[in-house]
C-alpha cells in the first residue's frame, strides 16, 4: 500500500473530507489530492502532522522505500530523490522473480541502502562546492 492510499484510507476511516484534511495540514485541497494520488510526497513536517492527525506512527505511514526517498529528498534535494528512486528501481530488478523471503529481501535492501548512503557521503568530497550548497 502506498503512502497516498494510506492517507486516503485513514482520512475516509475518520470521515474527513479532503478540505478537512487540507485545513488541518495547512495546505490546499489540490495538494491533498496530489498526496492521495501519489503524484507528490509530503515533506517531513507534514508527515509528522499526518501522524498526529491520524494517530499513527511514521513506520505505519511510510514504507521503507518511501522513508528512504524522504530522507534522500531532505538530505540531497530533488537530484538526491531522483537518484534514490533510480537506485530503488534498479535494486527491485534484482528481486524480480527471485526466491528470497520478504525478511531476506528487507535485509538485503537495508544493507544496500546503507552502502548507498556511505558511498554518497564518501563521494561528497568530490562534489564541487557550488553543488554542495544546493543539495542540502
Amino acid at each position: 500500500m502506498t503512502l497516498g492510499s494510506k492517507i486516503k484510507l485513514l482520512r475516509n476511516e475518520r470521515n474527513m473530507t479532503q478540505p478537512d484534511l487540507a485545513t488541518a495540514l495547512g495546505v490546499t485541497v489540490r495538494t491533498v489530492a496530489y498526496y492521495e494520488n501519489d503524484e507528490r510526497q509530503p515533506k517531513k513536517e507534514l508527515i509528522i502532522k499526518l501522524c498526529k492527525i491520524f494517530d499513527v506512527s511514521t513506520d505505519y505511514l511510510l514504507s521503507e522505500s518511501e522513508s528512504f526517498l524522504l530522507d534522500a529528498t531532505e538530505k540531497y534535494g530533488y537530484r538526491g530523490k531522483k537518484k534514490a528512486e533510480s537506485f530503488i528501481n534498479e535494486t527491485a530488478m534484482l528481486f524480480a522473480g527471485g526466491e528470497l523471503s520478504d525478511e531476506d529481501q528487507d535485509k538485503v535492501f537495508k544493507a544496500i541502502t546503507e552502502i548507498y548512503w556511505r558511498s554518497k557521503e564518501k563521494n561528497r568530497k568530490y562534489t564541487p562546492k557550488k553543488y554542495r550548497d544546493t543539495e542540502e
